[in-house]
């Protein structure tokens, strides 16, 4: 079962990928500082595919446990970069430090660093600590992102309509994939400790689906793809509501 989705990874995940890393530069000249942060997640992810299958047999130890988490937690703070700036898109436009080529180098310079740092302890420290960094650092960061992006909505005129729904859309993904993938890894970490196959090919399987996610995340960074479904859900959403309050009434 392990040796299939091996295979998986090497012929589907590995060249889909690189494609989506090539559209995510392309694509960077039109939307410049989304797309910086969404390349270094692809980056990570094309580590944490290279820890999988290229050098899980060279690696041992210490030594490869580093490379893991630092793909792990690479992937986690780059999404969190991403809510970030979606938030400070809507709730302060004006503060586009975040948003600029020099300060946006800066943020994923200094995120690489604190990758480097966080897989370094989680290496050496406890597993309730390691849980910790790699598991409920994000938590508060997304939730705090949707949750002010949404009231800041309104206030946000200089936006448009579409964009509101993409940037809406967007943390809704992020936070959807990071339950998706950490805390089902919190509960293997604690319940299948004793069995390491069934716990790698559980976890793998987890971040399967976690990448089709974050290959979804760029289609919600476009103009265009997800428009007219997302326009969809909002008109479902209003009218169910509207109906609710006609029957309350």
């Amino acid at each position: 079962m392990f040796e299939v989705l091996i295979w998986i990874l090497i012929c589907f995940f590995l060249p889909v990928t690189i494609l989506f890393f090539c559209c995510a530069c392309c694509a960077g000249q039109r939307y410049q500082v989304p797309v910086i942060y969404y390349t270094n997640l692809i980056i990570s992810i094309l580590i944490y595919h290279c820890m999988t299958f290229f050098w899980w047999e060279i690696l041992h130890g210490i030594v490869e446990r580093f490379f893991y988490y630092f793909a792990v937690t690479a992937s986690l703070y780059f999404k969190s970069c991403i809510a970030l700036e979606r938030y400070f898109f809507i709730a302060f436009p004006l503060l586009n430090c975040i948003r600029q080529p020099k300060g946006s180098v800066l943020v994923f310079v200094l995120v690489w660093v604190l990758c480097f740092v966080s897989a370094a302890l989680a290496v050496t420290i406890e597993d309730c600590s390691r849980l910790i960094i790699h598991a409920f650092f994000p938590a508060p960061v997304l939730i705090f992102c949707l949750a002010g992006t949404i009231k800041a909505l309104p206030a946000a005129t200089s936006v448009s309509t579409e964009e509101k729904r993409r940037i809406v859309g967007t943390l809704v993904l992020l936070l959807f994939n990071y339950f998706l993938i950490n805390l089902p890894a919190v509960n293997l970490s604690i319940y299948l400790t004793g069995n390491v196959d069934l716990y790698c090919i559980a976890f793998l399987i987890f971040f399967l689906f976690g990448h089709f996610v974050d290959f979804t995340l760029f289609i919600f960074m476009q103009n265009g793809p997800v428009d007219k479904l997302l326009a969809c859900m909002c008109y479902c959403s209003e009218t169910a509501a509207d109906i609710s309050s006609r029957s309350s009434v």
